[in-house]
């Protein structure tokens, strides 16, 4: 059991991968605290996890507010008495097109629900564990933030992912002396949601990958669970790829 009897939080955990690393982490024994905008997924998850013997609570909320990361952290105390870790994989990809005739709006949007709520995460987590001198966050940043060549349309996203690393980096040089290990998971196209419903845009970015695929989300859950663990006791500030080759192609 990787995480036996450690409270971790995931956010982002109504679907795709939040919602797969949710269920694995409660498969390894965490009590997971489940964050997301959707209410009623998230109940439903809750009851899935505890209907197969795991322990689970939800606190619905949006990333972009500054005080919900801060709640997550108290509810998760309340619930289990502690916090070991946090997967922080909420995002959004924001709409698709040149910089040239992109809005504001779009642009302010994907980089809070990216990046400024890392930054919100960060500022909420990082102290307990920096105080109890333990704990491992693990950030979904994208391989499109480490290599976008061939991938126009997607700088606001790009720009929050590849800002998310540096971010990740900055934490882990920060805080690696506290017993805190930062770490970020690169996936590559993943059947998510995100990726949206249409068959061919799917074959289209599957063939872009060497490995001619898509990943299921709990391909990308199995990376987050490693960073997590403490397998990964001496891995912090990495940028671990999941991508199925995706960037080797781009690079």
């Amino acid at each position: 059991m990787e995480l036996d009897r450690k409270t971790i939080i995931v956010t982002g955990a109504s679907s795709g991968i939040g919602a797969a690393a949710a269920l694995l982490f409660a498969s390894e024994g965490a009590n997971v605290v489940l964050g997301a905008r959707r209410k009623e997924e998230l109940d439903q998850l809750v009851g899935q996890i505890v209907q197969s013997n795991g322990k689970a609570a939800c606190l619905p909320g949006d990333v972009t507010d500054e005080t919900y990361a801060g709640s997550l952290m108290d509810f998760a105390q309340d619930r289990f008495g502690t916090v070991d870790g946090a997967f922080n994989n909420a995002g959004v990809m924001g709409d698709m097109g040149p910089v040239s005739q992109m809005d504001r709006a779009n642009w302010d949007a994907v980089i809070a629900a990216n990046l400024t709520s890392a930054f919100y995460a960060a500022k909420a987590q990082i102290p307990f564990f920096a105080e109890k001198r333990s704990g491992a966050i693990v950030f979904t940043s994208s391989f499109v933030g480490y290599s976008n060549g061939g991938m126009p349309g997607m700088a606001a996203y790009a720009a929050s992912k590849a800002g998310m690393i540096g971010l990740v980096q900055a934490l882990a040089a920060e805080h690696a002396s506290d017993g805190v290990r930062i770490n970020a998971i690169l996936p590559g196209g993943t059947k998510t949601p995100m990726a949206g419903e249409d068959p061919n845009t799917h074959d289209f970015v599957a063939n872009l990958h060497p490995i001619k695929r898509l990943a299921d989300p709990r391909e990308i859950a199995q990376s987050a669970l490693y960073l997590l663990s403490d397998r990964a006791s001496f891995v912090t500030g990495a940028p671990m790829i999941v991508d199925g080759g995706m960037s080797v192609r781009l690079l």
